[in-house]
């Protein structure tokens, strides 16, 4: 017995399934629209997620918060994947569930058996399509699970990719800026002489690096729940640390930087806002000061600015152009912010595991 309607329902979700994931995987841009399926299941699984990391303190927090996003992507390959088998099995039972099982009669529960084995292309040849049109339906949902294979194995190693490039700059700034990074503790080891001379050359990589930032995570947003491998390390800390350093520098500090620090610093906070915006992030103008007087009294005596009005005013101004978009950053993915003045803790380079 035909049911259309369950039939064109099997379509629907079969087509929800494939343009999400052609938004997901394929298409590399943002995506506006208020409903994807992708975006409610991050939505869905994120906040009782991090809503357990909360409580949760050490070590073990970041190894819990760390799992979120490689298992996250596995789960949401299975959503579609179930999505899709479920898809074709109403197909098949809206046509009248027209296969061949001997020794019982076909049900729902035959056509979500063959639509599973047919999907991953198993060949079982226990249950089979009985009449030309279950037959085409079959065939298609094979090559879409051929399709969908390709798909996750073209994705994986660029995802992975983009990761490897993000994390490259992280662990780079372990030994300039500490771990945490920290403008203070960069413009202590920076020092004078050489150094000096060599910091345009390292704000055009932190541009390339904040370009390549926004871009990989516009495209995949699941890179923004990947975390560092390293406790005091993550991504946010260093796009907030490079934001810092640039302000500083904009404030009349090292002049002969001042172009490529301003370049650095638009490129950052684009990012900052970008990525903030993906998720929805709660901006607000209420937010902890990670700088209160006592500290920027000593910071600018660190950059040899201390006691002038001026560097404070300015450097408060440029700071209230990003801090509300990396501390709603900060909260929704729950990767603390690095302070501005120097930390105790050595760097995590100069201790390991076997040191202990």
């Amino acid at each position: 017995m035909l049911d259309i309607a369950l039939a064109a329902l099997g379509v629907l979700i079969i087509g929800v399934v494939l343009w999400d994931a052609f938004e997901t995987v394929v298409l590399p841009r943002r995506v506006t629209r208020l409903f994807r399926l992708a975006r409610a299941f991050y939505r869905s699984t994120w906040r009782p997620w991090s809503a357990l990391g909360r409580r949760m303190h050490g070590t073990f927090r970041e190894t819990y918060l760390g799992i979120y996003g490689p298992l996250s992507l596995i789960m949401l390959l299975i959503v579609w994947a179930a999505l899709l088998i479920l898809g074709f099995a109403m197909i098949q039972a809206g046509i009248g569930s027209v296969v061949d099982r001997p020794g019982s009669g076909a049900d729902f529960g035959t056509d979500l058996y063959m639509s599973g084995s047919t999907f991953f292309t198993l060949g079982l040849g226990d249950v089979t399509p009985d009449s030309t049109i279950s037959r085409i339906v079959a065939v298609v949902e094979a090559g879409h699970g051929f399709a969908f294979l390709a798909l996750v194995i073209s994705y994986l190693p660029v995802l992975y990719s983009a990761f490897s490039r993000r994390e490259a700059n992280v662990s780079l700034l372990d030994s300039r800026a500490g771990s945490p990074p920290s403008a203070g503790e960069f413009f202590l080891r920076i020092g004078t002489g050489r150094r000096h001379e060599t910091l345009p050359e390292m704000f055009e990589d932190w541009e390339r690096w904040a370009s390549d930032l926004l871009e990989s995570h516009l495209s995949y947003p699941v890179l923004t729940y990947y975390r560092s491998q390293h406790e005091h390390q993550s991504w946010l800390a260093a796009l907030t640390a490079l934001l810092d350093v640039s302000a500083i520098v904009l404030c009349g500090v090292l002049d002969h930087a001042n172009e490529p620090a301003q370049l650095t610093f638009a490129m950052s906070r684009h990012a900052a806002v970008d990525i903030a915006q993906i998720f929805s992030a709660n901006v607000s103008a209420q937010y902890a000061d990670r700088l209160p007087p006592a500290e920027l009294a000593r910071l600018a005596e660190i950059v040899g600015r201390g006691s002038d009005p001026e560097f404070e005013t300015k450097l408060k101004e440029l700071r209230a152009l990003y801090e509300p978009y990396v501390a709603a950053l900060s909260d929704y993915v729950l990767m603390p912010l690095p302070g501005w003045l120097p930390s105790d803790r050595q760097d995590d380079w100069q201790s390991t595991a076997w040191d202990n």
